[in-house]
């Protein structure tokens, strides 16, 4: 990994998580900071939404903790009060003010913040940080929940000779159907943004990633997007050019863990990939997409492995938007399995075998000659996800 310039990183364990795993993250910025986010557009959401909204996007950030095991959702007077201890707990180990702190929650929701360990908890992740790609793989462990594993990316956009690195680190299995971000993720990077600039490109990058996956459609209460940057790369994005390069770094790193998330969808076994194309515009064609990708029957399709198209192209056609049916075509991992409005005859056992073979399932549909296209990703339906979903607090 190359990491941007001018921040610090840990991960360490102080018991909210029972199972003995990391639990607590810190990110910090050696001087001031440049911080935009967008966040869950759930009216039922944790303290750390409220707060983290009041003090973006800043030019004066100087930190993020982060806890995961506990939400810190839906606790009242109390949980609000935690969320600011928290911010009261970073900003005397960095010495600035607590507005210049940011605070994400994750785990399950209602339950009261043990702050007596975040007490300690803190100041022993802020004595453990450093810069180092261990550093950054401890904080970006600290933040999961179910998550089979981490979900970080990094890239490195070159302008003019100078070099911009982004590292981004997501978490999120379950819980996922977000219209603002994700579960959480994180992206720092050493450009010089002002706070108006970096609050406009990741919302761009949100829209073009984070909100174009789902699990089982279902929106968190804590759903957060932060991008933090330094400004100690020497690359100067004075152009538009430069402005569009970097845009497409960060959009590729928002990307590249967004599809990680339905990838590791609590008990998934399949991956789906939902192309739209032919739509009378964009949002018509994402409209669709989201049909498909919040249907069960189309995910307990792919979960068998059964080619069953009726699903999707009736999913298509129930979502609201006007499209000629007689020039809906679709194709399943490369098969065409329906065509202008009529079934064609195909191999059902190869169709079949060949999402069996693939961990992820393309779902292709086109719905006439429109410019509109879209893409969504989703994880099909397992019991195994019942089983974990049915068990989760008890």
């Amino acid at each position: 990994m190359t990491l941007p310039f001018g921040f610090r990183y840990s991960g360490v364990t102080c018991g909210i998580k029972a199972s003995g795993k990391r639990d607590l993250a810190v990110i910090s910025t050696d001087d001031t900071a440049v911080a935009a986010g967008v966040y869950t557009t759930n009216l039922v959401h944790a303290a750390s939404i409220d707060w983290n909204r009041s003090i973006t996007p800043s030019d004066q950030f100087r930190g993020i903790v982060i806890n995961s095991g506990n939400a810190n959702a839906c606790t009242g007077d109390e949980g609000v009060v935690a969320n600011e201890q928290m911010a009261m707990l970073l900003s005397a180990q960095l010495d600035c003010d607590p507005q210049q702190i940011a605070v994400l929650s994750t785990g399950i929701i209602g339950h009261q913040l043990p702050m007596e360990k975040l007490q300690t908890g803190i100041p022993a992740a802020v004595s453990a940080g450093g810069s180092s790609t261990e550093h950054f793989t401890a904080a970006s462990e600290a933040i999961l929940t179910t998550d089979q594993g981490t979900k970080a990316v990094t890239r490195t956009v070159t302008i003019d000779g100078q070099e911009i690195r982004i590292a981004g680190m997501a978490k999120g299995a379950g819980m996922i159907g977000p219209r603002m971000a994700t579960m959480l993720a994180v992206v720092t990077t050493d450009a010089q943004l002002t706070p108006t600039t970096a609050q406009d490109l990741i919302r761009a990058a949100a829209d073009h990633s984070f909100n174009r996956i789902s699990v089982e459609g279902h929106m968190s209460t804590n759903d957060a997007l932060v991008l933090i940057a330094s400004g100690k790369s020497s690359a100067k994005l004075d152009s538009a050019e430069s402005r569009s390069a970097f845009a497409d770094g960060l959009n590729d790193v928002c990307l590249q863990m967004a599809q990680q998330i339905p990838a590791d969808g609590e008990g998934a076994s399949h991956s789906i990939a939902i192309e739209v194309s032919g739509a009378a515009s964009d949002d018509d064609a994402d409209t669709i997409a989201r049909a498909i990708a919040a249907s069960n029957l189309v995910k307990t399709a792919v979960t068998g492995n059964d080619p069953n198209w009726g699903r999707i192209v009736s999913a298509a056609g129930y979502c609201g938007v006007d499209f000629d049916a007689s020039q809906v075509g679709l194709k399943l991992n490369g098969h065409a399995v329906f065509s202008a409005g009529q079934p064609i005859a195909f191999d059902e056992a190869s169709v079949s075998q060949a999402i069996a073979d693939s961990f992820e399932t393309v779902i292709e549909l086109t719905v006439g000659a429109g410019s509109g296209t879209a893409s969504h990703w989703t994880s099909d339906l397992t019991t195994a996800y019942v089983e974990f979903n049915s068990e989760y607090t008890t």
